[in-house]
């Protein structure tokens, strides 16, 4: 017997600002009502895609460089969901990801890291994390093991 996802494919596309972020999250997850994900996975699904699409609007289309287009598109599958994210800002430093290792928390409260805690959320909840640039494209695949039949 072959699998048949009770959801079809998602495709989201707005223009990279803070407040698109916010309208690509709730298009994605109103797509994602037939797979009926519990509180767990919802908040993992939102959790990875707002990092993610946040470290696009701050670093792929920077302040003072123009907006751009920001995709999603999300496929369902036995093993979860299928997650490609494309823009056409920035490439990553050094053509990779960043290590996202965890932060030593155990610092002074004035210590602590400001940031830098998104690739390790990202790469702790995705079973699978892969960056391409393929000018002018930056391609971000991510799977991610919820609603898996």
């Amino acid at each position: 017997m072959s699998f048949v996802s009770q959801m079809p494919d998602i495709q989201v596309c707005v223009q990279s600002s803070k407040l698109a972020v916010r309208e690509a999250l709730k298009e994605l997850l109103a797509g994602l009502g037939p797979l009926h994900l519990d509180v767990e996975e919802v908040g993992t699904v939102e959790l990875v895609m707002a990092e993610a699409l946040n470290n696009i609007v701050e670093h792929a289309y920077p302040a003072g460089d123009p907006a751009g287009p920001i995709r999603i598109a999300c496929k369902h599958a036995t093993d979860g969901l299928h997650l490609t994210v494309t823009d056409e800002g920035r490439g990553m430093p050094d053509g990779r990801t960043p290590l996202g290792l965890a932060a030593n928390l155990d610092v002074d409260f004035c210590d602590m890291p400001e940031g830098g805690f998104g690739w390790f959320l990202i790469k702790d909840l995705a079973k699978e994390v892969t960056y391409k640039r393929i000018d002018p494209q930056n391609r971000l695949t991510l799977r991610l093991a919820v609603a898996m039949a």
